[in-house]
């Protein structure tokens, strides 16, 4: 069942937020085996001898007494009965945990914390702290300033109360406010623990010396204390209010709240793992952790960002009211979209509850950034524009198939993987090399007997010489060998310490935690910025030097969270390194970690981070960094930093071709230089469906080069599941299949019935990647985006609000696929059909009829079929499918028209080399239907050579019996009209097209 308008259908929402009153049976079953595992797991050794004793014991006197004891049935009966009761209530004990949940606190090796919001004993900061009174105001041309002074004696509840704050308002742009706060005074001492410098994040800058005509307003008060309120003036309706709350600001806590209205609609706050919309009884802990994407935990990336849209009913005479629960289909609805964004790296915690938002941190400063939208769109393409930046454009090989497994153990192994796809006919676009590769694990060095470099080499010219292309990961751990042992040598870090590279202790030695090859230390990029370090400079020069030995096409960063093995720097004293010099700066440093007063390691305030302790599975927060900052002001950002250098890294060695880089850590503005993969998933069918709101929250932080692993990671894929996900995948930006070295092979051609689906759904999205590569251009351009949820493109329809088992491939194509076991039909809508929207099934050709408004429509959907769905008023242009992007480039273009209700349609294709930064010469080329008439339209300096092949028309209302292209009349055995699908086919077009399809403008015409 797929992307049902309403929340009762939902299946796996009530995995998370509760067990809903219309499960079917075998979804209770599927969900009930699902958390009873991983329940099972976090129980202790003797809670487990408990359970199986007590189920054992029960069930042989039970069977004791039905053979022997025939005489006291009833005695039997009673058992029995109490036996169910006891497993009732272990079904409804199981089912009441949240799946594999951070929501409880445990006893954990990586540092047992009990969090604040489980810990009875915490004080709530609302009820002992005096807030401020703003004093001072100045009015300036862009907004305001003021001081804001402790209202009443110091609560110092989590931290040291900040006695004197600043204010800022301004008025950035016509849909853009900001409003920042700040301690009055801050020294170079303590500079880090609130200010996020603009080297590492962009802040967002006015766009001119006066505050503009704005739909934004902000008012203030001060009873009983200061708060402020964000309402939009045309409607009047409070975007974002602190009334009713206190103002808290601590060295080490930040809190501020803000009413929202009832049953709400959030979207983002990432990265975990839930359902798109996020629900009224939530914490989003954002704290960047190497965690199996586990449900609801605080995963990889740090996204401080959230969109709020909101549904009013209109009546007749136009006037709007708030719908809390906008059900009826009847009535005519308006939506209004804005986003928040807190620019602040520290850890933080949001309360999601029915009354509205709290969001905490463990330092930084209050600075919001509240667009106005009022549309999704608007919204997300200022929150890139202007915040943090626009996505990095990719190559069109790129978004071929990507094949990888943690398991590969030799060239060997992989070239036979190569050779299986070209032996099934299957597209293969990139192999990728998980740590096997390494030797001893460490990065820039290739196992010498199972990945020797000659070996490589001449893999890779065969590769590349098939226009494939290959991609190694590099892991953020760098070795740190025994110290004077020349046979422990690794050159690669030797270098980086020359250059100062590395993180330290406070003390001066070198911070050592532990990762894959055994003792690890890790890159100081703050160093590198602020502290004389050549980080940078020796990182260029380690990837440029391991690519002459490899010619890798782009680089996967893993562990860049950053992920350690042990807690603290355990590794100091085995491998002891003096990393402090006599230098100025350095001194300067060193006397700004040892002047740092705050609790680094235990902060007062304790958020619900899933392994624990703030340093629990990554580096210390007291690690020190060159510059003398510690890593508890900037772990958030540190795998941004990894990203971006490597992006610059890249640039050295390709020069002007865009560089691809996968990773795994990201932080706000990572998609500038890279795109993300969704982690280490499991081979289960629930997180097959978490990777559609996944891709759709990283659509709003600006990440659109998204995928998961398909078939997923973690455990065995089994064929049913493998050959759902393989489809489903197809239709991600990023395709990638990969898992890990204790799972079973699960390559498409491994079932027979896996590599016909992936060739069926191969052959749609390679025919597509002009449509893929354009949509992924404006992307990139202007912030719209690729991957799309149903209400963002059909914004006044509320039912579709948590809608997230169909997506939108840009704004022409509708996926619904299969994501039930054993299913053979899905339930779907087709949005915006109550307001005249048109949809056309892929693979018949036909429109759809008879569907009203937010109908839940039964799809057929046999094993190996995924229903797509094209939207009416569409034309999407494409090439002929092949087993690479080169082949698909290389081929006849064609167009498929799609009509709307008025015979109308509209398209666009943009062209240009593929793989350059700034291209020499780009096309665009404009598609119109009207009046029976297609009219292309090409602009820009870029020759494309390939014909056009044919052009489809569906829809087509009259009978056709005359066909032009241009001035010519085309012969009757050119093109074909089916009278009962309404579907024209023009072919015999390439013979006109010869030297282009997009040479010049043309008409295609039909009566």
């Amino acid at each position: 069942m797929t992307s049902p308008p309403t929340t009762e259908m939902h299946f796996l929402d009530s995995a998370i937020d509760g067990i809903s009153q219309s499960l079917l049976p075998h979804q209770i079953l599927t969900l009930l085996c699902t958390r009873f595992e991983e329940w099972y797991d976090h129980l202790t050794p003797l809670s487990r001898i408990l359970l199986i004793s007590s189920l054992l014991t029960s069930s042989a006197l039970i069977l004791h007494g039905s053979l022997h004891v025939k005489r006291r049935r009833r005695e039997t009966g009673r058992a029995i009965a109490l036996l169910a009761i006891m497993l009732l209530t272990l079904a409804a004990l199981v089912l009441s945990q949240p799946l594999s949940s951070s929501a409880a606190p445990s006893e954990r090796a990586d540092g047992a914390v009990t969090a604040n919001i489980y810990d009875p004993k915490a004080v709530d900061p609302q009820s002992v702290c005096p807030g401020y009174k703003a004093a001072n105001v100045v009015e300036t041309p862009l907004g305001l300033t003021a001081d804001l002074l402790l209202a009443g004696d110091s609560c110092n509840v989590y931290g040291t109360d900040v006695e004197a704050l600043s204010l800022v308002v301004e008025y950035q742009a016509a849909d853009r406010l900001h409003v920042e706060i700040l301690p009055k005074y801050i020294s170079p001492s303590n500079q880090s623990w609130f200010v996020l410098p603009e080297a590492l994040v962009p802040k967002p800058k006015a766009e001119a010396d006066v505050a503009p005509e704005s739909d934004l307003d902000l008012s203030w008060s001060n009873e009983p204390s200061f708060t402020f309120k964000v309402a939009r003036k045309s409607t009047g309706d409070v975007l974002f209010t602190t009334e009713g709350s206190q103002l808290v600001f601590e060295d080490q806590f930040i809190e501020f709240k803000s009413a929202l209205p009832e049953n709400y609609n959030l979207y983002g706050l990432g990265e975990t793992i839930h359902s798109f919309r996020l629900g009224t009884n939530l914490t989003r802990t954002l704290h960047n952790a190497d965690v199996g994407d586990v449900i609801d935990a605080n995963l990889y990336g740090f996204h401080p960002t959230y969109i709020d849209t909101r549904y009013f009913v209109v009546d007749e005479q136009g006037a709007m009211t708030y719908a809390a629960n906008p059900t009826d289909k009847s009535s005519t609805y308006k939506s209004f979209t804005h986003g928040v964004f807190q620019r602040n790296a520290h850890t933080q915690e949001i309360l999601l509850r029915e009354e509205g938002i709290t969001w905490r941190a463990l330092g930084g400063t209050i600075d919001l950034y509240i667009f106005g939208g009022p549309t999704q769109d608007q919204v997300t393409k200022s929150y890139q524009k202007n915040a943090v930046g626009l996505p990095a454009m990719q190559q069109y090989w790129t978004l071929g198939y990507h094949q990888c497994r943690w398991g590969y153990q030799n060239w060997s192994e992989v070239q036979d993987v190569v050779a299986n796809f070209a032996k099934h006919e299957i597209p293969l676009e990139t192999m990728w090399n998980d740590i096997d590769y390494m030797n001893a694990y460490r990065n820039f060095e290739n196992d010498p007997e199972r990945y020797p470099f000659d070996q490589g080499l001449q893999f890779l010219e065969e590769l590349h010489e098939k226009n494939q292309h290959y991609i190694p990961i590099i892991d953020a751990g760098i070795y740190v060998p025994i110290p004077d042992n020349k046979s422990d040598a690794y050159p690669a870090f030797e270098r980086g310490l020359q250059q100062n590279a590395f993180m330290s202790n406070p003390e001066g030695t070198l911070y050592v935690g532990e990762v894959w090859p055994g003792y690890c230390t890790w890159a100081d990029w703050n160093g590198a910025l602020f502290g004389g370090a050549g980080t940078d400079k020796w990182w260029i020069s380690e990837i440029a030097e391991y690519h002459k030995k490899i010619p890798f096409d782009g680089i996967w960063i893993d562990m860049n969270e950053v992920s350690s093995f042990c807690v603290g720097s355990c590794g100091s004293e085995e491998r002891h390194y003096d990393v402090s010099s006599s230098t100025s700066s350095s001194s300067a440093a060193a006397e700004l970690a040892a002047a740092d007063t705050r609790d680094i390691e235990f902060p007062p305030y304790a958020v619900n981070n899933y392994h624990g302790q703030l340093g629990g599975k990554t580096m210390s927060p007291n690690a020190t960094h060159g510059d003398g900052t510690l890593q508890y002001d900037f772990h958030n950002v540190w795998g941004h930093l990894y990203l971006n250098a490597t992006y610059h890294a890249l640039t050295n060695i390709f020069a002007n071709k865009r560089p691809f880089i996968i990773g795994r850590s990201t932080f706000a503005g990572s998609g500038s230089v890279a795109g993300h993969w969704g982690g280490d998933n499991y081979s289960k069918w629930p997180w097959m469906y978490f990777a559609i709101p996944q891709a759709l929250s990283f659509s709003l932080y600006g990440m659109p080069m998204f995928g998961v692993d398909t078939c997923g990671f973690t455990g065995d894929s089994t064929e049913e599941l493998c050959n759902r996900w393989m489809q489903l995948s197809a239709f991600f930006p990023f395709y990638r299949n990969h898992n890990d070295n204790n799972g079973i092979s699960q390559e498409p051609y491994v079932w027979p019935s896996v590599a016909k689906a992936s060739k069926t759904a191969m052959k749609i999205r390679y025919s597509l990647l002009p449509y893929f590569y354009t949509t992924f251009y404006l992307s990139h351009s202007t912030g719209s985006t690729t991957m799309r949820a149903m209400a963002w493109e059909f914004p006044d329809e509320p039912w579709l609000a948590e809608a997230d088992r169909q997506f939108l491939l840009g704004g022409k194509i509708l996926v619904t696929p299969v994501l039930e076991e054993g299913a053979t039909t899905v339930d779907g809508v087709f949005p915006g059909v109550g307001s005249g929207t048109t949809w056309y099934d892929w693979y018949n050709q036909t429109l759809v009829t008879g569907v009203e408004a937010g109908q839940n429509v039964t799809i057929e959907a046999p094993i190996g079929h995924i229903p797509l769905f094209v939207r009416g008023g569409s034309v999407i242009p494409m090439h002929e499918p092949g087993l690479t992007t080169a082949a698909v480039q290389a081929s006849p273009w064609s167009l498929l028209v799609a009509l709307d209700t008025e015979g109308e349609a509209s398209g666009e294709v943009y062209i240009d080399d593929g793989e350059s930064v700034t291209p020499e010469a780009t096309a665009w080329v404009d598609f119109s239907v009207s009046n029976s008439a297609l009219v292309a339209t090409p602009s820009g300096e870029y020759k494309d050579e390939n014909p056009l092949g044919y052009v489809t028309i569906l829809g087509v209302d009259e009978d056709v019996s005359e066909v032009t292209f241009g001035e010519k009349k085309l012969d009757e055995d050119s093109w074909h009209f089916d009278s009962a699908t309404r579907v024209l086919k023009v072919e015999g077009l390439k013979a006109l097209t010869e030297k282009g399809a997009w040479t010049a403008d043309f008409t295609l015409s039909w009566s």
